[in-house]
């Protein structure tokens, strides 16, 4: 698979507890993400965080909380990524969701014959 070098990067801000369905919203977007054979997906919990709410979200020790801000990023081409977003704007109730054009330098490894 190949991804273009002017690439879209797909960013979504969701919460831990987020759901879709029998799963965490996080993971069904990566599942539907591979099922649409997305170039790849990563999932980044963050240690602290706060959204439309203003509700602070930490991981400290004294101040636990259970919903964690959680990224997903999805780099690929911008045709492809158009495409998944009606996906996930079915699957999501609240997040941001931002798009941004990146240069892509590598992916994946050729190995050397």
């Amino acid at each position: 698979m190949q991804i273009p070098r002017d690439a879209v990067l797909l960013r979504i801000f969701i919460g831990e507890d987020d759901r879709h369905e029998h799963l965490a919203l996080f993971e069904a977007i990566v599942l539907k993400a591979r099922e649409q054979h997305l170039a790849g997906a990563t999932v980044l919990r963050g240690p602290m965080g706060f959204g439309h709410s203003s509700r602070l979200h930490t991981a400290k020790v004294l101040r636990l909380s259970e919903d964690l801000p959680i990224v997903v990023e999805i780099v690929d081409s911008e045709d492809k990524i158009n495409a998944f977003l009606p996906l996930l704007d079915g699957m999501m109730g609240s997040g941001l969701v931002t798009l941004e054009k990146v240069k892509v330098l590598q992916y994946g490894m050729d190995k050397p014959a």
